[in-house]
Order: structure tokens, then sequence, then C-alpha cells
């Protein structure tokens, strides 16, 4: 009868090769525009981690952008914070592009605390998504918010100004809305280069997404 031999005695020797842990496929939300997740290396935004959204100025469509996605997460159970929004949320446009209102928390900040509340809420793991508008965010502010999706396994989303293209961003996934001709371009992504084309906006949702509205406007200023 054979000798039983300890594996790690083998390991030891470097008789037995350990190998390497096989790669988990990264986990994804459907951004509810088939040609958007086609185009993405991960095909939708990545999960457990930061995306950034760059405008050149506010209503381009980008909740639109957003909304079947929030829809989906909300109609699942799922909660969505608002953090510091520039705009208070028009509940009825909100309702009419799917997003169950109970499941939104809109989180009024100073802008000196948006960033740390949004951290907060990434980090809680209470939250499916955190949408933030973080304004002058540094390198390391958004590394804290990416670890902090990570963290609380939540999808992180930051609406930022077309100048921050510029600088370089630890987030995982950075799309531009651009005006004139008006297109959506991707500048990053995790897990392959972006497509050098970019995609004209708006973009068709699939039969499964959730209908975007045209009206009526999705926030008023937000004055007080």
């Amino acid at each position: 009868m054979s000798n039983v031999v300890a594996l790690d005695h083998l390991f030891d020797a470097r008789r037995l090769w350990r190998g390497q842990p096989q790669a988990r496929a990264p986990s994804r939300q459907p951004t509810g525009f088939p040609l958007l997740d086609a185009a993405l290396p991960s095909g939708g935004w990545p999960e457990a981690a930061l995306s950034e959204v760059l405008l050149p100025l506010d209503g381009v469509g980008e909740l639109g952008l957003l909304w079947p996605t929030l829809a989906r997460l909300t109609q699942a159970g799922g909660r969505v914070a608002l953090v510091a929004p520039p705009y208070l949320p028009f509940p009825a446009a909100w309702a009419n592009a799917g997003v169950q209102l109970e499941r939104l928390q809109v989180v009024r900040a100073d802008p000196r605390d948006a960033a740390w509340a949004t951290e907060q809420c990434l980090r809680s793991a209470a939250c499916a998504a955190v949408l933030c508008w973080p304004q002058q965010a540094d390198d390391r502010t958004l590394r804290r918010l990416q670890l902090a999706a990570e963290t609380g396994q939540c999808l992180g989303l930051a609406m930022r100004p077309a100048s921050a293209a510029v600088h370089a961003s630890p987030a995982a996934l950075r799309l531009a809305l651009e005006t004139n001709p008006a297109r959506l371009r991707m500048l990053k992504c995790r897990g392959g280069n972006p497509p050098a084309q970019p995609l004209s906006w708006p973009l068709p949702t699939g039969p499964s997404s959730t209908p975007v509205p045209d009206s009526p406007a999705a926030a008023v200023p937000d004055r007080a």
C-alpha cells in the first residue's frame, strides 16, 4: 500500500502546482440600453464600483441615462439615495420613469459634507445605488468613494462637469454626454479599451427596459 503524503509537503517541495484561482467575471447592472451594454466590457454599469457621467451642462438628458437602472433596482426592493442633488427631484417624472418613490431617499447635505455623506451611504450596504454630484472632487475623495462602493457592494453614480475629463479618475467607468452633436462617449471602462466611436444620444431602449419620458421635467431648482 502506498504511503499517504501530505499535500503541504508536496507544495513546499514544489512537486505539485497549486495554480491560480479562477477569476470571477465582474458583476454588472444592465443600463437598460442594449447598444450601451454591448459597447461596455462589463455589459452594463460595473457593480460595487463608482461610475462617472460627465456633463457639459445640466439638463442634457443625464437622468434619462440612469432611470432604467434605478427603476429596476427600486422595483426589486432596493433603496436609491440621491445625495445633495442640485435640483429638487420632480416626483411625477421619477414615478413615470418607473422609479418606486418609496424606495428613493433624498439626502440634503451642505456642499462641504456631501462627499462624506455619499461615502457613508455607499459604505452602509443599505443602498442598491447612490447618486451624487461631487463638487471639485479631488483624487483622494474619488478614491474614498470608489472604496466605499466596493465595501458596501453598491452602485455608485457620480455626475461631474465635463471639465473633469482632463483629470485621471479611479472610477471604473467614465461616460461623457456631449451636445452638438448629441452623443455619448465612453472615456474609460474597466476590463477593456473604450470604444473609439461614440454612440448617438438619446439611445434606444430595449424591449425590457423602462421607457424614459420626454416630459414633464425631471427636476425643479433647489432654492431651499
